[in-house]
């Protein structure tokens, strides 16, 4: 079984729970809590010298970075394209979220909504965070304007990883408001099979859900 370290609150730790989620994987998850300084401890370095959440184990080996983690509880399952330029295209879109959309919105939401007295910490920050994550949300809304999904033409490992902060935007200053595309998205990928809310307790267990696996 899968051991996952991670925090109820990130966006980053989310994907992966929800990933397994929908695989009806299941996994043990230890909570670290990184506001109160749990991923800097001796023992936490030791499995991941980053210091950061998420965290697979795996065999007694150590899996850091989410959509490394993503990438790989999805091999060979249907959130994983079959054909290599489909991959390649998820590869593209997860590689966008981690430089275009979790630096901005995912960095607002930690320090507006995690932080207390985040937004007077960063207020110098904000505007750029704004400006640039308003930029990726219209990268994303063009495309969907013409696609239900970002890659492959199904829901694949990229749209969960561009879920996890896209759903929260609009608890840091963004305005969905505005993209049409974005929120149909939204309620297509919680409509999938075996989807679990962020605020969902996490278990070791899965019993009889349902899941992207069996829908297949």
């Amino acid at each position: 079984m899968y051991k996952l370290y991670t925090m109820q609150r990130s966006g980053n730790s989310y994907k992966v729970r929800l990933a397994l989620a929908m695989l009806n994987v299941p996994y043990e998850a230890v909570e670290i809590d990184i506001l109160r300084g749990e991923s800097r401890t001796p023992d936490y370095l030791a499995k991941n010298p980053s210091g950061q959440i998420p965290l697979l184990e795996v065999d007694g080996r150590y899996l850091a970075e989410s959509n490394a983690i993503l990438w790989y509880v999805a091999a060979e399952t249907p959130l994983s394209p079959e054909n290599r330029l489909a991959r390649a295209e998820a590869l593209q879109w997860m590689f966008f979220e981690q430089h275009a959309l979790e630096p901005n919105i995912g960095a607002a939401y930690f320090w507006l909504s995690l932080v207390r007295g985040g937004r007077e910490l960063q207020t110098h920050a904000l505007e750029d965070w704004m400006e640039r994550g308003y930029a990726a949300l219209q990268v994303m809304e063009n495309h969907l304007k013409t696609h239900q999904y970002f890659a492959a033409g199904q829901l694949t490992v990229a749209d969960i990883a561009l879920y996890g902060y896209t759903h929260v935007a609009d608890r840091c200053d963004y305005d969905l408001s505005t993209f049409p595309a974005i929120r149909a998205w939204l309620r297509r990928v919680e409509q999938t099979p075996g989807f679990v809310a962020m605020d969902r307790q996490p278990g070791t267990e899965v019993v009889d859900a349902p899941s992207v696996a069996a829908s297949a």
